[in-house]
């Protein structure tokens, strides 16, 4: 008799309340998607990216894809540490826009008009590749020379150099190695050649091309 009733009245309520249960951890996964994969971290980020069409319609609200370690995704971590990624910035140092540079820099490639610059984001994309087309033709023998070796506890790539050229100038980049890392660089904030080389190295900057006379064509 007894176990008659606990099959007519509580299986039945331990069947209701499993089902309950699993509708509510299904409902849950579809209000509370996990978006983890998407965290920003040390060295992997989702950023805004515009296309150049988005760029010359000032349109920078399309979401892309995460990066990884291509030349976009070197270029625009570089931008995030630089400045948040932010075209219209300028720091107490006088530095401008998504990448930072100074006027120097920029009349070297070709850039005289400061507030213009600052207004246009397709002119400071151009901006950065002239550099670093630039800064590879200059430090060209000693990425071929260092690249793969281990200088103060770093091993030295291609886009760490780069991205060390971008913060202390290929001059002192030249020397920090040529010196075995003696030889170092910090930049207003503190921040070091060897940093940079830790922070940046691994992107694929096989696409920059080494060109002694790069410069803005977008003017």
């Amino acid at each position: 008799m007894i176990r008659s009733l606990i099959r007519i009245v509580v299986l039945p309520m331990v069947i209701l309340i499993i089902t309950v249960g699993f509708k509510v951890r299904e409902d849950a996964t579809i209000d509370h998607a996990d978006l983890s994969a998407y965290k920003v971290t040390e060295n992997n980020v989702c950023f805004n990216v515009p296309t150049l069409e988005e760029q010359r319609s000032f349109d920078y609200d399309m979401f892309s894809p995460f990066l990884g370690y291509s030349y976009l995704g070197f270029r625009e971590a570089l931008a995030f540490k630089e400045s948040q990624g932010r075209y219209t910035v300028v720091n107490q140092f006088g530095y401008m826009g998504k990448y930072q540079f100074g006027k120097a820099t920029l009349r070297m490639i070709g850039v005289y008009d400061a507030s213009d610059y600052l207004q246009r984001p397709e002119v400071q994309e151009e901006a950065f590749a002239a550099y670093a087309s630039r800064n590879k033709w200059v430090l060209r023998r000693d990425i071929r020379r260092y690249v793969g070796r281990t200088i103060n506890g770093v091993k030295v790539t291609e886009s760490g150099i780069l991205a060390a050229a971008h913060l202390a100038g290929p001059g002192n980049v030249k020397k920090y190695l040529r010196s075995g890392g003696a030889v170092g660089f910090n930049d207003a904030f503190g921040t070091s050649i060897r940093y940079y080389m830790r922070k940046f190295a691994g992107y694929d900057t096989s696409g920059v091309i080494a060109d002694k006379t790069a410069k803005v064509e977008r003017i």
